[in-house]
């Protein structure tokens, strides 16, 4: 059964702050990019591509969203990819957009940092003058490599500096807490980039602690296991640091058996800055409004709710203040 705010849901404006571009990537685009570049995939069809989406958990998805990152090897590639999210997003409502995107999955494979970053870049000047979707990138490194592989990373991106507002932290989250990247945020900082990190999904509520303490961290990515730390919920709400959720992602890698039992109305009704995003929407099964329909289909959440977090997503955006009034002025105009 289809919630009855499904059509205001879809309509109201929006802001996507999680959202990896390389977990956008169709398996018709797969395909597509693959025989472009003259890429061998190990599977034979579409179909077969698709029926691989069935994980157990952050690692079985890890797997194969690097093996479909292996198609994209040139900046049109890049900015295929990137048009094609921002067009499903500017069908969801979405107004402003925060990207995050995977360089060293690149780079290892021999992919200039310059082609990937040029190619997505393209896209969004692209979408801001021809869309109305105002973003930012942020650049994440992936936590299972080595720190000194983030710092050199860190070194390549430098020359670019101008076409991304922040770096966050990803990819496997156990066994690689937050600690383990301490001088390479330290060096972000300095540079003035906002901090974002993947912290308290699979891995614990201390991670997301630590994320705050050593990285300093301005928002977190997922954090839906705060809950179980009460002196977290209380730092996180007093602080006002946002939650980037995403509730189909977070079914789809079994943190919750079921979109019914997520705790995304626990976490609004303790007062925490909590959003809704796709997460890697074309492995997870659907993009922003598919999140949105899917949580509150499942879950007592009412019209109060949706107003809430179209405007937590403005509130928890990197915007300047009259850009975010803005948008929050329109989020009051609709729900008028």
């Amino acid at each position: 059964m289809s919630s009855p705010l499904s059509s205001l849901l879809r309509q109201m404006p929006k802001a996507e702050l999680h959202i990896h571009i390389e977990g956008s990537l169709e398996p018709e685009m797969i395909f597509a990019l693959a025989q472009r570049n003259g890429v061998t995939l190990p599977y034979d069809t579409v179909a077969a591509l698709r029926a691989a989406y069935a994980f157990s958990d952050l690692q079985s998805f890890l797997d194969i969203y690097y093996a479909g990152a292996s198609v994209l090897l040139t900046e049109q590639d890049f900015f295929d990819m990137t048009w094609a999210y921002l067009l499903r997003a500017q069908q969801d409502q979405v107004r402003h957009t925060e990207i995050f995107f995977d360089p060293q999955t690149h780079t290892e494979r021999g992919v200039p940092f310059a082609t990937a970053i040029n190619g997505i870049d393209r896209a969004l000047r692209q979408a801001r003058t021809d869309l109305g979707i105002s973003s930012g990138l942020i650049m994440c490194f992936l936590r299972h490599l080595s720190e000194e592989d983030a710092l050199a990373t860190l070194q390549q991106a430098l020359p670019h500096r101008d076409k991304f507002i922040g770096v966050g932290l990803d990819s496997s989250e156990r066994d690689h807490p937050p600690e383990k990247f301490t001088r390479v945020f330290a060096q972000c900082r300095a540079l003035d980039l906002h901090l974002v990190a993947h912290a308290g999904e699979e891995g614990p509520p201390h991670f997301i602690t630590t994320a705050l303490d050593s990285l300093n961290i301005q928002r977190v990515d997922h954090g839906v296991r705060c809950l179980e730390d009460p002196i977290l919920v209380q730092r996180l709400v007093q602080d006002r640091v946002p939650l980037t959720v995403c509730p189909l992602s977070n079914v789809k890698l079994r943190v919750f058996a079921s979109m019914a039992e997520h705790n995304l109305p626990a976490l609004l009704d303790a007062g925490l800055l909590a959003t809704i995003n796709s997460d890697d929407p074309a492995y997870f099964g659907g993009y922003l409004n598919d999140n949105f329909i899917a949580a509150f289909d499942a879950l007592p959440l009412t019209r109060e709710h949706a107003e809430q977090l179209a405007r937590n997503s403005f509130e928890a955006a990197f915007l300047d203040a009259a850009t975010r009034q803005r948008y929050l002025d329109e989020v009051t105009h609709f729900f008028q």
